[in-house]
């Protein structure tokens, strides 16, 4: 009896120093290892700046670039003489060239001729097809109708007239 008596004071003891000590300083290797792995991260706000001023002097020398391309005399290539001056000056010598043109009188808007609707037919599987009939525009065995040659078009002001008809 005495033996299950001992048991039980075994079991309800309290744990010993060590065991604390222990955790206490497993707790505290895991809290250095953790600022270890964070420490050297940049810091929010000071690596926000740093980019933010990073950004604007990039912007600053585009800007600038961008302002002396526009706004300068410079050879784009010598050999061909081809140079590039700036823009307000090549608006002043567009709109010089603009004014000394005469306006070109508008022609009549030509709409487009009313083709005769053709019958919807399809041929019989395996039947050769009729001379003359309609084919559709992705058959294979007949080429594609060609556009008629420009001396056949009309004129927009003169009246458009059958062209005559050839027979086989």
């Amino acid at each position: 009896m005495a033996d299950t008596e001992s048991l039980r004071q075994i079991a309800h003891s309290r744990a010993p120093l060590s065991t604390w000590l222990g955790v206490v300083l497993l707790f505290a290797l895991f809290g250095v290892i953790v600022l270890a792995v964070i420490g050297p991260m940049p810091r929010g706000s000071d690596y926000e700046e740093t980019r933010a001023k990073k950004r604007m002097e990039t912007l600053k020398t585009v800007r600038e670039d961008a302002e002396k391309s526009l706004n300068t005399y410079a050879w784009i290539d010598k050999n061909k003489g081809v140079a590039r001056i700036p823009i307000s000056r090549a608006m002043e010598l567009t709109t010089a060239e603009l004014a000394k043109q005469k306006p070109a009188q508008a022609g009549p808007i030509a709409t487009p001729q009313a083709q005769s609707p053709a019958p919807p037919t399809s041929p019989a599987p395996g039947a050769p097809p009729k001379p003359g009939a309609a084919q559709p525009a992705g058959s294979p065995s007949t080429p594609a109708p060609a556009s008629p040659p420009p001396a056949a078009q009309s004129s927009p002001g003169a009246p458009a007239s059958p062209s005559p008809a050839t027979t086989p």
